[in-house]
C-alpha cells in the first residue's frame, strides 16, 4: 500500500448517508481498541461500521504513556504469555509503523531501597531480549558507568543499571492510522464516524442485532442493523453494557501525566525508576520535544462525561519522583509545561492496590452484544482478533479471523522531495502514508516548523481538511499535539491558524469563536495543573 485513506471536504455526510446499511459489524468506540477490530474487520472484508462519540481517540487512546512495550514489570507478576505477546506486537508495529513506532532507549535503575535484586533484573532482562524477541539484548551498568552519562541519575545507593530498547508513539496518532489502514483496505466496505453516539442497543428476539444512534453535530437520529455488535468503548463499556441489563465489572483507574521543558529535564533516552515513597514504577523519556513522566494509578471516582484531570496530589507525586532521580537539576513547577489524564478500563477484581489489577483483557457476550474489556495499547491487535473470533462464535456466517490477520500495513516511501529531510519525510509518510502535496511541491510557507513542535505548519494545514477534523480541538490535541506540547496550548498560534482552518472547514466568524471557546475551555479542564485551573475559575 503507498497511500493510507485520508477524509476530504464532504466526508461526514457521504459516511452518514450509508450508515442504515445492513453491516456484518458495528463498532462501538473509537480508541485504539476499536481501532484495531474496525481495521481486522476490513482486512477479513467484512462490511464493518465504526462509532465514536467524540473525535478518534479522544478517551484512553489519546492519554497513555505513548510506549510501545513488552511489559517488562509483567514478568515479576509471572505474566509470561502476555510479556510475549507484546513484544512480538512491539515488533511488528516496530515494522510495519516506522517513523510512527519508534525505538525507545530504556535506562532501568536499581537502588539499594528498592525490594529486588541485581540478579534478579539481570536474569528478566536475559528472559526479556532475547528468549521472547529472539533479537536485540541488554547492557549492565554500574555506579561509575551511569555518572558518565550526559544526564547523570541520582548515585546515592545505586546498585546496578541496565539498559535495553523499547518503543513509544504518538497514541492518538496511532489510532488515526489504524482507521485509515481499514478504510483503505476495505475499498468502500469500511466506514468511520466520529461524533456519533449509540444511544441503546437493538434487539430483535432478545439478541443484539444492532444499535440507534444520533449524530451529536446535527441530532439527527438512526436505526443501525447489524449482525454482531462490539463494545469496544473502554471506560465507558459497562454504560454499553447497561443496555442489555449487563451489571458493572470495570474499575475505572485514572493514570496521569507530566509534560515538562526539556531544557529543565534535557532526557536522551528513557530512564525507569520507582517511586521514593511507595516504590511504584515511575518513567520519565523525551517525547515530540518534551520530557513526559508519568505515571499514576489511582481510582476515578469523577463522573466519566466529565474531562479526566491530573489532581494536586499526582502532580506534586510525579514531580517529587522527577526531583529525586535527578537532585542536580532545578525542577520548579514552573518547568511544568501541561498535564493529562486517562481512565483505564480495569476489570475490578478487588484488589486494594489498583496497580495490582490485571491489564490483560476480556471479551464477554451478553444477549448477543460483544465487550471487550481492559487490555494495553501494546496488544491492541490480539485482543481485536480475539473479539472477531467470539463475533464468529456468534454468527458462523461471519469469517473467523487469522492469527496473522493485519491492522497496520508499511506504506511505501516512494516520494524524493529536494528540500526535505529524509527523517521528516520518513515521518510525514508514517503518519499519512503520503507527503501532503504543498510540501511535496516545496511551498516555502509550508515547509517552516512549527516553532517548538516537530510539526511543518504544511501538514498541519493540510490535515484541517483531510484528516476528519470535526472540531479546533481535534486538530490541535490529537491530529497534532500542541495543546500538550506548547506553554499556552497552542493558543497563540490561533491568529495564523483562523484564516486557513476557516477555508478548509467553511467556518464563519461566529462559529470560529465558538471553537476557540471550545477548545480553550478543553485545555484548561483537562491539560492545566490543578493550581492553574483554580486560577481560571
Amino acid at each position: 500500500m503507498s497511500d493510507l485513506i485520508q477524509w476530504p471536504p464532504g466526508w461526514r455526510e457521504e459516511a452518514w448517508a450509508r450508515v442504515t446499511d445492513p453491516w456484518d459489524i458495528v463498532v462501538i468506540g473509537g480508541g485504539i481498541t476499536g481501532a484495531g477490530i474496525f481495521a481486522a474487520g476490513a482486512d477479513m472484508g467484512m462490511r464493518i461500521l465504526l462509532l465514536e462519540q467524540g473525535d478518534f481517540a479522544s478517551g484512553t487512546s489519546s492519554r497513555s504513556s505513548k510506549l510501545v512495550h513488552g511489559g517488562l514489570r509483567y514478568l515479576k507478576q509471572g505474566k509470561f504469555n502476555l510479556v510475549r505477546q507484546s513484544i512480538s506486537e512491539r515488533q511488528r508495529m516496530l515494522a510495519n509503523a516506522a517513523g510512527l513506532v519508534n525505538p525507545l532507549s530504556f535506562l532501568y535503575t536499581l537502588y539499594e531501597r528498592d525490594n529486588i535484586r541485581p540478579w534478579m533484573v539481570n536474569a528478566g532482562l536475559a528472559i526479556y531480549t532475547s528468549l521472547f524477541s529472539g533479537a536485540g539484548g541488554y547492557q549492565s551498568l554500574r555506579s561509575s558507568d551511569v555518572r558518565d552519562l550526559r544526564l547523570s541519575p541520582d548515585t546515592r545507593g545505586l546498585l546496578r543499571a541496565f539498559r535495553y530498547q523499547d518503543a513509544q508513539t504518538d497514541d492518538a496518532r496511532l489510532v488515526l492510522r489504524v482507521i485509515s489502514n481499514g478504510v483503505a483496505t476495505a475499498r468502500g466496505d469500511a466506514v468511520a464516524l466520529n461524533y456519533v453516539k449509540a444511544t441503546n442497543i437493538l434487539k430483535y428476539g432478545g439478541t443484539s442485532r444492532g444499535a440507534v444512534v444520533r449524530d451529536r453535530e446535527s441530532g439527527r437520529e438512526a436505526e443501525v442493523p447489524a449482525r454482531v455488535v462490539i463494545n469496544a468503548t473502554g471506560a465507558w463499556a459497562d454504560r454499553t453494557r447497561g443496555h442489555v441489563e449487563a451489571p458493572p465489572l470495570l474499575r475505572p483507574l485514572r493514570g496521569s501525566h507530566l509534560f515538562l521543558d526539556l531544557a529543565s529535564l534535557p532526557l536522551v533516552e528513557a530512564i525507569a525508576f520507582t517511586h521514593p515513597e511507595d516504590g511504584r514504577p515511575v518513567f520519565a523519556y523525551p517525547w515530540e520535544g518534551v520530557a513526559l513522566v508519568g505515571t499514576t494509578d489511582v481510582d476515578h471516582r469523577s463522573p466519566l462525561h466529565q474531562e479526566p484531570s491530573i489532581s494536586d496530589g499526582e502532580a506534586d507525586y510525579l514531580l517529587k519522583a522527577v526531583r529525586s532521580m535527578f537532585p542536580s537539576y532545578e525542577l520548579p513547577r514552573a518547568a511544568i509545561i501541561s498535564s493529562q489524564a486517562g481512565v483505564r478500563p480495569v476489570v475490578d477484581t478487588g484488589k486494594t492496590d489498583p496497580s495490582a489489577e490485571s491489564r490483560e483483557h476480556l471479551v464477554l457476550a451478553e444477549q448477543g452484544l460483544l465487550t471487550i474489556l481492559g487490555g494495553k495499547l501494546t496488544t491492541f491487535r490480539v485482543a481485536a482478533i480475539e473479539a472477531l473470533r467470539a463475533a464468529h462464535a456468534l454468527d458462523s456466517s461471519l469469517p473467523r479471523p487469522r492469527k496473522d490477520t493485519q491492522v497496520l500495513r508499511a506504506t511505501a516511501e516512494d516520494y524524493s522531495i529536494g528540500k526535505l529531510e529524509q527523517v521528516i519525510q520518513h515521518r510525514l509518510i508514517a503518519r499519512y502514508g503520503l507527503v501532503p502535496s504543498a510540501i511535496r511541491n516545496n511551498d516555502p510557507s509550508a515547509l517552516r516548523l512549527v516553532s517548538g513542535t516537530p510539526y511543518l505548519w504544511g501538514e498541519l494545514i493540510w490535515s484541517a481538511s483531510h484528516e476528519g477534523i470535526v472540531h479546533l480541538s481535534d486538530l490541535l490535541l490529537r491530529r497534532f499535539r500542541l495543546g500538550v506540547l506548547l506553554r499556552d496550548g497552542g493558543l497563540g498560534l490561533l491568529p495564523q491558524l483562523k484564516q486557513p482552518v476557516c477555508s478548509a472547514m467553511g467556518w464563519g466568524e461566529s462559529i470560529w469563536k465558538q471553537e476557540v471557546g471550545r477548545f480553550t475551555q478543553e485545555l484548561q479542564d483537562a491539560h492545566q495543573l490543578p493550581f492553574e485551573r483554580e486560577s481560571h475559575a
